[in-house]
């Protein structure tokens, strides 16, 4: 009769945890490859180029605003940077304009504006 009991009371266990893991399954994480977005080279060259021209301040942050594809064969890409030197924090622009075909440097434009 006690090895009865013990049988059940290991079938009720075994049950419970089958049920919950059923309704609750537990996730392995795997690490999921996201496509590197078309404006990431141009991200990091902003903040490259931002560094080289305010070599004292420090990148908060950075956005990719918009890209824009001309007629006339070339793209206009448009980040805007947070940084902080001193005490001072603001936004800065920075706008590239590239031969669409073989992405070659036409011409870089930094905004500075309030944060």
């Amino acid at each position: 009769m006690i090895h009865l009991k013990k049988k059940i009371y290991i079938l009720i266990i075994l049950a419970v945890f089958s049920s919950l893991s059923l309704t609750n399954p537990i996730q392995t994480a795997f690490a999921e490859k996201k496509p590197v977005p078309n404006y990431a080279k141009w991200g990091v060259l902003a903040m490259k180029e931002t560094q080289k021209r305010y070599p004292m301040a420090d990148i908060k942050d950075y956005q990719h605003i918009w890209r824009e594809d001309k007629k006339n064969g070339t793209t206009i890409e448009r980040f805007k940077l947070w940084l902080k030197q001193d005490n001072k924090e603001f936004g800065l622009y920075v706008t590239f304009t590239f031969d669409t075909k073989t992405e070659e440097l036409k011409d870089i434009l930094f905004v500075e504006t309030p944060s």
